[in-house]
């Protein structure tokens, strides 16, 4: 078990950034203090998901420029509870439960995405999503929106959910081969590239 101090610690910093992100809005300093942040908690941070040795040669996480035009507030549409589960290495499965759809248009293109709820003590909304970039631009198992049980909050409620994809965040299992990470689904695949939020870490240190 990691230290739970220190990832204690690690959650209080992450809820931090988002408190500050959703008190902020569509505001490019915003998501500028939000990736010092992570830079400094992935270089500094005994939670941090790189290895020792790849702190010894990090020097900050890759982004696509920041675009206002990614940040949406999308209703929350009622779909029929399905349960997913997903592997995750030692920590068994993780159960997904679709609590609803969210259906917008971006870049002129209709799209579509489920929210889930993780099923376990605590839950929370989680928002796996892929996209045309994914395997070339950003990592081939797609990127996060919300994973509110760890704090990445955008805000919204059941009437809209904000979803910024400048804040689109890769998985820890981009990082190193020792993270086993929830993935996004087929359903969950949108048909556009979405050039905003992280690049692939490996092509920035490859």
């Amino acid at each position: 078990m990691d230290d739970p101090f220190t990832l204690v610690d690690w959650r209080r910093q992450v809820a931090g950034l988002y408190a500050d992100v959703r008190a902020s809005g569509a505001d490019p300093a915003a998501a500028a203090r939000f990736r010092a942040g992570r830079d400094r908690l992935f270089a500094q941070h005994p939670q941090s998901p790189l290895a020792p040795e790849q702190r010894a040669h990090f020097r900050g996480l890759s982004y696509f420029p920041y675009d206002p035009a990614y940040r949406l507030v999308v209703p929350v549409r009622s779909a029929p509870p399905a349960e997913r589960t997903v592997p995750a290495g030692e920590d068994g499965v993780v159960h997904l439960v679709r609590v609803g759809r969210l259906e917008f248009v971006l870049a002129g293109v209709p799209c579509g995405l489920e929210v889930y709820w993780l099923r376990g003590y605590g839950g929370g909304l989680f928002l796996p999503f892929a996209d045309a970039t994914s395997g070339s631009e950003t990592y081939g198992g797609g990127r996060y929106l919300l994973d509110t049980v760890k704090y990445a909050d955008l805000g919204g409620d059941a009437a809209g959910l904000v979803l910024d994809f400048n804040y689109a965040y890769n998985p820890s299992c981009c990082y190193h081969e020792r993270w086993v990470c929830p993935l996004a689904p087929p359903e969950n695949r949108l048909p556009v590239a979405v050039r905003a939020g992280e690049r692939d870490f490996r092509l920035a240190y490859s």
